[in-house]
């Protein structure tokens, strides 16, 4: 049986397969799983909730927090921010637990529920499975005074943004920045931040409506930060995903700079203060080969990690680490928070500029990426990608033909029906070459 959980939350289109109804077993189960402790010690639990703009937030938010009053506990309101946001305030303000509701980077018509434990941290894959089983359990029901009560705190965008300004070594003053929104949850904060720190700031896809959050803007669409880049000579461009995560840069010169290259500025930035923990970045499996060599070259460990930047954070706080992050630019810096942060990111990012007087562009030049190709298979059965003799069989060989010069790595999404195949090359000619010949084997041994 799948798990109801991904690798984010559990996600999915709205109103299909995330009901009101499942909303609504889903923070009961969650209250009483998360809030347990807090009752035991004499407690009533509280809870930060937060979503993105998506139209179906409203009445996904308005599940949730009845849910969780339903079943005692105190509820703040956060409203639109972004999800470092709601996992630093559930920190915080000291709240037992945090929910946001976002499909980050997917469609509109998507929505997801997931969880922060106390303290602002994901929840471990076991308690995800334990608010699973516990849906649809019986339960006693708080009456009277012993409901929860649900308050709406717009105060929460205040305090995180002067967090943000508190995390930067240097202001921001003299750069000329653009800001994609992605029409999401950073679509006010991200702007308003960096201008604080001293920036020129130019926005677009800022103007969120609950319909229009990716649509050919943010992260996954950066032909429009691109042009407004060049367009208006600004030293560099940053894009966020729906929930501002993420964080994917362009410089001066329009080129894309992703997120492996923005971990590899970043990890040189904090070495050079001193501050980088055991002078180690922890990126996943999906990460550039070309960052793996530029690390080396630079005198920084790579520790990798399954896909997903939850496995990144585990990694980090079980050893101590303070960067990770995913080539698709979910960047943790543990020292400031407790899950990636596309705004804070930025924000160092930017600093780094300022701070060495060199153009975005020739900083990334840190690392060189191999050329690298992705295809997402799709309408075949991603659970027997490990199990199926021929289809690993046929990786093995295309590695060993590689010969160290390259890499191959499949795997099945966390949050999308579909099998990724990448690989990484001298040339992307031959990258392509390979990633046919498996993208055709995936479809004959795991078509449905």
């Amino acid at each position: 049986m799948s798990r109801l959980f991904g690798t984010d939350g559990v996600r999915g289109l709205a109103n299909r397969d995330i009901t009101v109804e499942l909303a609504l077993d889903l923070s009961i189960a969650a209250a009483h799983v998360l809030g347990d402790a807090d009752r035991q010690a004499g407690r009533r639990p509280r809870a930060v909730v937060g979503r993105d703009p998506r139209a179906s937030g409203e009445f996904l938010s308005a599940a949730v927090t009845a849910g969780l009053a339903s079943a005692g506990v105190d509820v703040h309101d956060v409203g639109v921010l972004p999800t470092p946001a709601v996992a630093f305030l559930t920190a915080d303000m000291g709240a037992t637990f945090g929910v946001m509701l976002s499909a980050s980077h997917n469609p509109m018509p998507d929505n997801g529920i997931k969880f922060f434990a106390e303290g602002g941290h994901k929840l471990p894959d076991a308690v995800e499975d334990e608010i699973a089983a516990r849906i649809g359990q019986d339960w006693d029901r708080p009456q009277g005074a012993e409901v929860g009560r649900i308050q709406s705190n717009r105060a929460g965008q205040a305090r995180y943004i002067a967090h943000l300004l508190r995390t930067l070594p240097n202001r921001l003053d003299g750069l000329t920045v653009v800001i994609d929104g992605a029409h999401g949850a950073a679509s006010a904060v991200s702007p308003e931040v960096f201008r604080l720190a001293g920036a020129d700031v130019v926005e677009i896809g800022t103007d969120p409506d609950g319909l229009n959050i990716n649509d050919g803007y943010g992260s996954t669409h950066l032909d429009r930060l691109r042009a407004a880049v060049l367009e208006r000579g600004a030293d560099l461009g940053i894009a966020h995903d729906g929930d501002a995560d993420r964080c994917l840069a362009v410089g001066h010169d329009g080129r894309e700079v992703d997120g492996d290259q923005i971990m590899a500025v970043l990890a040189v930035a904090l070495k050079e203060r001193g501050v980088l923990r055991e002078n180690t970045l922890v990126a996943t499996v999906m990460s550039n080969l070309g960052l793996i060599q530029a690390m080396e070259r630079e005198g920084v460990k790579v520790r990798q990690t399954g896909v997903g930047d939850r496995y990144v954070l585990e990694e980090m706080r079980r050893s101590g680490y303070s960067l990770g992050g995913e080539q698709s630019g979910h960047v943790i810096m543990l020292e400031h928070g407790t899950t990636g942060d596309g705004v804070l990111t930025g924000l160092m990012l930017a600093a780094r500029v300022v701070e060495t007087g060199t153009p975005l562009a020739e900083l990334a030049t840190v690392m060189s990426r191999l050329p690298q190709v992705l295809v997402n298979v799709k309408g075949v059965d991603k659970s027997r990608v490990e199990s199926d003799e021929v289809l690993q069989a046929a990786v093995r060989a295309e590695e060993e033909a590689l010969a160290g010069t390259g890499r191959v790595l499949l795997r099945k999404s966390g949050t999308e029906p579909v099998v990724r195949v990448m690989v990484e090359a001298a040339t992307e000619e031959h990258a392509r070459e390979v990633c046919d010949r498996l993208c055709a084997v995936v479809k004959e041994r795991l078509s449905l």
